[in-house]
């Protein structure tokens, strides 16, 4: 089954590739790898949320942001490659969590990137991965999720 028919039996659409909010690109294709900048849950141009996992943002909530985070960036890498059909699999994926010092959750939030990767890709969508907490994020996003993904 192809990424673009596991996309439409899943419900995915995937979002217009999100600006950059500074002097980066979103996506840069190098070899058969496709690198994303860090993408923020932004959706339709907004963050739904600003703030700490654990204060003003629940690990639940949070959660679900990764994994728009994670669309964002397929978003991304399918502009900078040339299409969906040319995005074979995810290689790493790298989540920032901006969390307050006692909360130590961030691999369950990161999990919303690597479930909706795993639910596209299956055993392609396997990956390596670094959850890690942030004192702050741009803008005060609640999470940021960057991807490696390989080519077909």
């Amino acid at each position: 089954m192809s990424v673009a028919d596991r996309l439409a039996e899943l419900g995915i659409e995937l979002p217009a590739v999100a600006a950059p909010v500074a002097a980066y690109v979103p996506a840069v294709v190098h070899g058969d790898l496709v690198y994303t900048s860090g993408q923020l849950p932004f959706s339709d141009g907004v963050l739904p949320a600003t703030g700490k996992v654990g204060a003003e943002v629940s690990a639940e909530h949070a959660n679900a942001y990764a994994r728009t985070c994670a669309l964002n960036a397929l978003a991304a890498a399918a502009d900078a490659a040339g299409g969906i059909e040319r995005i074979a699999g995810v290689l790493r994926v790298g989540g920032f969590v901006a969390s307050t010092p006692d909360f130590t959750g961030q691999p369950g939030v990161i999990n919303g990137a690597s479930n909706v990767l795993g639910e596209i890709f299956g055993d392609a969508g396997r990956h390596a991965r670094a959850a890690v907490g942030v004192p702050v994020l741009p803008l005060d996003s609640p999470v940021e999720v960057e991807v490696t993904f390989t080519l077909a």
